[in-house]
């Protein structure tokens, strides 16, 4: 964290003590002068005066200040009048009037006690004049010093490709002049894209770790304020301090808080100010000393242009999903801190694992270990990871949900509806495993994963996926009648509805669109008539997988049962299990014929 400097902030620490003594002091005197005084009224107090009461009263600031006959004092805020005065005297109460604090203590308290507002607002600029936009939280960022930074290259797996394009930054940090008796200039801003918990973050402190520099984080919503000019001074304070320790690695992250479009509808003259300063600072870089600025951000497409540009922000790093071989090894990563048993393969469980993010499969192996925990071990197995995965993938077990047993037998046909469709589509991606236990805020599932990653999606694929998801709601008008199905086809309906927009509207598979893409077009610029057949054809397609489906199912509707029946009777199965039973359902039936 940047600090103040320190003969500054002792100055300051001085004056905070002095004027918090002071006004404690000055609270103490004006207490211990009206100590001995009781609060009245002012019809109270002319009645004192009237029985004789009273001896004398004295009057100072809009109050009277009274003394009792018996030795009581009265206070009384109350105006000072012609008629009052001629009242008081014919009770024969002394008058007497206070024009300021009497003493050269009470004098000071009175002096300090106006000028006390004064001195805490000239505390409140000095500190924010000394401390360079410091104070208040100014320029807030993480500091880690080059010998507390201990994460290097060897720590971050599955982002090959980036590592590689920032090993040329990391250099230049290390040696500077070989770039500069080249002519060459490195870039001093590196833009890290790519979608959340890949590794980002990461990749910028293993870059200040290898090239032993200090490391500066921060993020860009620190910079955002309601009033205008506290981001950009919190802005320049930030590069100041960063050139201060140059060479150093300065890294804001979701900078897509501070440096979005300019001009838009969300945009105000604060957030404009604080950007412009940020390119102000990216410009001045150069001549600053060697801070390259690391930034991340999951939306490039909302940065402003002029951050983009080459000389500010001119080298884009893309970091995606890790690839199997890229999730083999960040799980031998974070494995290393676990005991595994022989049977733990990281190749399969990677297999596995499509689509996860290097932030998901920390959290699958912490996962596993939590599994091996709750069941006294220390050594974690591959039930453990596979118990981790259905959590991970379907949500915690709700076994507690009381279901009746004709509720238990509309969710299992409903789940071998989706199994045997699956299974009879060339297309599908394999079943990895189907239940009807609940899991999170489903009743039963099927999870299927791909064998590999794939980098297209073919027509044909995407219409298999289209009529896996009709064929829960295909079973349940199959074994029970249109008249009993159910609500459980909600989610369903809601993927294959998004699969068959976006085959009309982005991807141009549908023939009666054509090849246009209207899903990237603006609210509006489309007409009703445009709008209308692309309803006509979504739905077209939606119905066409289900045809598909009642067809398999129809086809095969002893394997559906049998594989309802299995579900019923163990609750969980298996791809393979599935496949086994499906086969062996096809072979008597041949059998029969």
């Amino acid at each position: 964290m940047p600090t103040l400097p320190k003969r500054p902030l002792i100055a300051l620490a001085v004056l905070a003590a002095l004027l918090a003594a002071w006004l404690g002091f000055a609270a103490w005197y004006d207490h211990s002068r009206r100590a001995d005084e009781r609060p009245t009224t002012y019809s109270a107090l002319i009645e004192q005066a009237g029985r004789g009461e009273i001896a004398s009263i004295t009057f100072a600031n809009g109050s009277g200040h009274a003394v009792a006959a018996d030795g009581g004092r009265y206070r009384v805020v109350m105006p000072v009048t012609d008629d009052l005065l001629k009242e008081m005297r014919a009770h024969k109460v002394a008058i007497a009037f206070d024009e300021g604090p009497g003493g050269l203590m009470a004098q000071t308290v009175s002096v300090l006690d106006r000028v006390a507002p004064f001195l805490v607002v000239a505390l409140l600029i000095g500190g924010l004049l000394m401390s360079g936009g410091q104070f208040f939280g100014m320029g807030r960022a993480t500091r880690v010093r080059p010998e507390d930074t201990n994460t290097v290259f060897a720590d971050v797996a599955g982002v090959d490709e980036a590592k590689e394009e920032l090993r040329e930054t990391v250099q230049f940090l290390k040696d500077p002049r070989r770039f500069a008796m080249a002519g060459a200039r490195v870039p001093k801003g590196i833009l890290l894209v790519g979608p959340p918990g890949t590794g980002k973050t990461m990749l910028a402190k293993a870059a200040a770790g290898e090239a032993g520099v200090p490391f500066f984080a921060a993020s860009g919503s620190d910079f955002v304020e309601m009033f205008v000019g506290l981001g950009a001074a919190r802005v320049r304070s930030l590069f100041k301090t960063a050139r201060a320790n140059a060479p150093c690695i300065l890294f804001i992250d979701e900078i897509d808080a501070l440096a979005g479009k300019r001009g838009e509808s969300t945009s105000h003259s604060e957030r404009e100010q604080t950007l412009n300063q940020l390119l102000v600072e990216m410009d001045g870089i150069v001549e600053g000393g060697e801070v390259v600025v690391i930034a991340a951000t999951n939306r490039s497409e909302m940065l402003d242009a002029a951050v983009l540009r080459p000389g500010r922000f001119d080298r884009h790093i893309h970091v995606g999903l890790p690839d199997v071989a890229g999730r083999e090894a960040i799980l031998g990563v974070h494995a290393g801190r676990l005991t595994l048993a022989p049977d733990v393969c990281a190749r399969t469980v990677a297999r596995g694992t499509p689509g996860f993010s290097g932030a998901e499969l920390a959290n699958l192996t912490n996962e596993a270990a939590l599994s091996a925990a709750r069941q006294g071990r220390v050594i974690v197995t591959m039930a453990d990871y596979e118990a981790a995965k259905d959590r991970v993938l379907m949500g915690t077990e709700r076994r507690s949900l009381a279901l009746t047993a004709h509720e238990r037998r509309l969710i299992a046909v409903h789940e071998a509806g989706h199994a045997l469709v699956s299974l009879r589509c060339p297309q599908a991606d394999p079943i990895h495993k189907a239940t009807i236990i609940p899991r999170g805020g489903a009743l039963g599932m099927v999870v299927r994963l791909p064998e590999g990653d794939r980098v297209s999606v073919s027509r044909a694929k995407l219409m298999a996926d289209i009529a896996v998801a009709m064929a829960g709601r295909a079973a349940e008008e199959l074994a029970f009648g249109s008249d009993q199905v159910t609500t459980g086809a909600e989610a369903d309906f809601r993927a294959a509805t998004d699969l068959a927009r976006r085959m009309v509207t982005a991807w141009g598979m549908s023939e009666e669109i054509g090849f246009v893409a209207h899903a990237a077009a603006e609210p509006g610029a489309r007409s009703e008539r445009t709008a209308w057949r692309i309803d006509e054809e979504v739905r077209r397609i939606t119905d066409e997988g289900m045809e598909h489906a009642r067809r398999l199912l129809r086809t095969d509707r002893a394997a559906l049962d049998g594989i309802a029946h299995a579900l019923l009777e163990r609750e969980t199965l298996t791809g393979g299990e599935i496949a086994e039973l499906a086969d062996r359902q096809e072979e008597r039936a041949t059998e029969a014929a």
